[in-house]
């Protein structure tokens, strides 16, 4: 049985549930799974000591002399796997926020989630010289903390996505700025160590950076499936959200604290990465032509995004590698430019 844009209902008999596939859906997540999985390995492979994709792979299913299992296994995965899962978490983060807000802008680096995350990691660093563990349990507290303060300051009986947006653009502003005055109180060896993290950066990540943001979304990530009926009932208003038996205060506040997580815990394990919460729903909608929040497009789109801007990063210049948050910045004041464009020339013709 099937539903007009909304995909082929299949029953399951022994499991006794029903289940609505989108065969668009399914094939636009094979291919993007397939090209995340080309890019890691492309990733891996890439660097002062080339390998090719065969001996990737191989060492990677514990195969390959000890020379390759090292560079690969203790130089380039961790690397490789942050990418992954740091772009997962923020194309799902952009996913949640962008549905419940119903507005393409509502991305967390956009409503100042992410400056709030990098404002009190700068914090940490700056006033406690605080060590990776430190600076990771700061980002994830002025996240959570900046998520309060918006949702206190948007409350009119209720939260409206526009008015979220609007609070978190202007907190956004000021948390930008108290990161700027608190650099310019640093010493001058906590300062480069602030800078260089704020910018957004893939290098020297290792597995004390992979283990906490893989257990996080080991726990997030069923969060996020716990909480997608609510989150597609939201996209349709509170009203029709009440009507289907959604608390919409309720659903909106547990979401908004999910997302929040997963965009903290992606920037404590990488710094404030623009764009890819922003563009990952957008390009995944485009891709999936699908309705619905499209939280999984999402999470492979972005961990598409980021693997391919970190290779771009490696090799943009012969002589030095950019942090990705520099590419990232760049792709993405394009992308808003494109979609600020994109719905002017929508609204003019409604």
């Amino acid at each position: 049985m099937s539903a007009p844009g909304l995909g082929r209902v299949v029953r399951v008999p022994l499991a006794g549930v029903s289940l609505r596939v989108a065969p668009r859906v399914l094939a636009v997540c094979a291919l993007l799974a397939a090209l995340c999985f080309a890019l890691f390995v492309l990733s891996i492979g890439s660097g002062s000591y080339p390998l090719s994709f065969g001996q990737v792979v191989t060492a990677l299913l514990g195969g390959g002399d000890a020379a390759t299992t090292l560079v690969v296994e203790t130089l380039r995965l961790p690397r490789a796997l942050t990418a992954v899962l740091v772009g997962g978490a923020l194309g799902a983060a952009g996913a949640i926020f962008q549905s419940i807000t119903r507005n393409p802008l509502g991305s967390p680096d956009v409503i100042g989630f992410t400056s709030g995350a990098a404002a009190a990691a700068v914090l940490v660093i700056v006033a406690f010289g605080g060590s990776t563990f430190a600076i990771a349990a700061g980002s994830v507290a002025g996240g959570l903390l900046t998520a309060v303060a918006v949702y206190l300051l948007a409350w009119r009986g209720g939260v409206s996505g526009y008015r979220l947006v609007l609070v978190g653009i202007g907190l956004s502003a000021m948390l930008l700025a108290l990161t700027d005055y608190l650099l310019t109180r640093a010493r001058v060896e906590d300062a480069l160590v602030a800078a260089s993290w704020i910018v957004g950066s893939l290098d020297d990540r290792g597995w004390e950076h992979v283990r906490p943001i893989a257990l996080a979304l080991v726990v997030l990530v069923p969060l996020v499936a716990l909480l997608s009926r609510p989150l597609r009932a939201l996209e349709l208003g509170d009203d029709a959200a009440a009507a289907l038996g959604v608390t919409p205060e309720r659903a909106r506040l547990a979401l908004l604290v999910v997302g929040v997580l997963l965009t903290a815990v992606a920037t404590a394990a990488a710094g404030p990465i623009v764009f890819v919460a922003l563009a990952a729903p957008q390009i995944g909608r485009r891709l999936t032509r699908a309705a619905g929040p499209g939280v999984g497009t999402a999470a492979l789109t972005g961990a598409v995004l980021l693997l391919a801007s970190d290779l771009a990063a490696q090799h943009l210049l012969p002589d030095r590698r950019l942090p990705v948050g520099i590419v990232t910045g760049v792709a993405g004041g394009v992308f808003l430019l494109w979609l600020l464009s994109h719905e002017w020339r929508g609204s003019r013709r409604g």
